[in-house]
């Protein structure tokens, strides 16, 4: 019995391995994400649902950096700089829209836990999070089609800022960072304002969990915070002096460019935070310790024992 791949006749038992080798980069990755997404729906909660598409939004702006790389370099990239630069922007607004909907999840769990269930739930949460995902890029289409940059998406335009800004950039810029940051910081504030002031007056046994999650919820904005207010600024700071001004768009320049660097800060330390604060990862960290030192005890041991042999 004999099958044709292409113009070429083979056995079945000569089965071209680049066939399976591309079957398993990609269905197989694909298939364990879904059994992942799928267990946490089942038996996880509605913070597990936000985190996991929190990191899937640091994993994305992750995976941007090096076409960054090449950019800066000054390798063609064609197409794939515009991808990675709509890619990019989307990370920064869709994880401040996650971060929001965590904050309110917690602020309603820990202030009226006898409140709100179908809003915590675990369903409900997994509609919040499309319904943000989807949000977000629908308003980044809509402002790049604004721009005109869709119609010639595979030129460079997307990753080369002008300079200096258009009164339309800075327009675009100012909606950024006003709905982009400065809501959702108010939003994460008030909610962490409002959890520790309930923390302080609940005596329920379940304060100490509360306060975990608080704790959390706490690195999480600092971190966020500390990321990507300097860019904000820096982008809010060019929005208004930068139009038909050559002299600030200069100045500002480095600044920025500096800025948007910092920005990975938040990508970089999400993941620590998360294995820190949750008891679930800390005690994943500590089997993978303690597996890893007992092989390594167990190889010294046979390299001291073989020489007796």
């Amino acid at each position: 019995v004999s099958t044709t791949f292409g113009d070429q006749n083979n056995t079945t038992d000569e089965c071209p391995p680049a066939e399976f080798k591309d079957w398993q980069s990609t269905v197989v990755p694909a298939y364990m994400l879904l059994i992942s997404v799928l267990d946490v729906m089942r038996n996880g909660n509605s913070t597990a649902v936000y985190l996991i598409n929190l990191s899937i939004s640091d994993l994305l702006y992750t995976i941007s950096l090096p076409v960054w790389i090449e950019l800066a370099l000054q390798r063609p990239l064609g197409g794939l700089c515009s991808l990675v630069a709509v890619i990019m922007h989307n990370s920064f607004y869709v994880g401040s829209g996650l971060l929001c909907c965590l904050s309110v999840d917690r602020y309603l769990a820990v202030v009226y836990p006898l409140h709100f269930h179908w809003v915590r739930e675990v369903q409900t949460a997994a509609v919040v999070s499309i319904a943000v995902w989807t949000l977000e890029i629908a308003i980044h289409i809509i402002l790049l089609d604004h721009k005109g940059v869709l119609q010639a998406f595979s030129s460079r335009n997307l990753c080369e800022e002008r300079i200096p800004m258009t009164q339309e950039d800075a327009n675009i810029a100012l909606t950024r960072v006003t709905l982009g940051f400065l809501v959702p910081v108010f939003i994460m504030t008030f909610c962490f304002q409002q959890i520790m002031w309930s923390l302080r007056q609940s005596n329920s046994i379940q304060t100490e969990e509360r306060r975990k999650v608080g704790l959390l919820l706490f690195f999480l904005i600092l971190t966020y915070i500390v990321a990507f207010m300097p860019y904000q600024t820096v982008m809010l700071l060019r929005a208004i002096l930068e139009p038909r001004a050559c002299v600030w768009a200069i100045k500002l320049r480095d600044l920025y460019l500096v800025t948007v660097a910092t920005t990975t800060i938040n990508s970089t330390a999400d993941p620590i935070i998360y294995c820190l604060t949750t008891e679930t990862a800390q005690k994943e960290i500590r089997k993978a310790l303690e597996k890893f030192w007992g092989v390594f005890v167990r190889k010294k041991c046979v390299h001291i024992l073989i020489p007796f042999y």
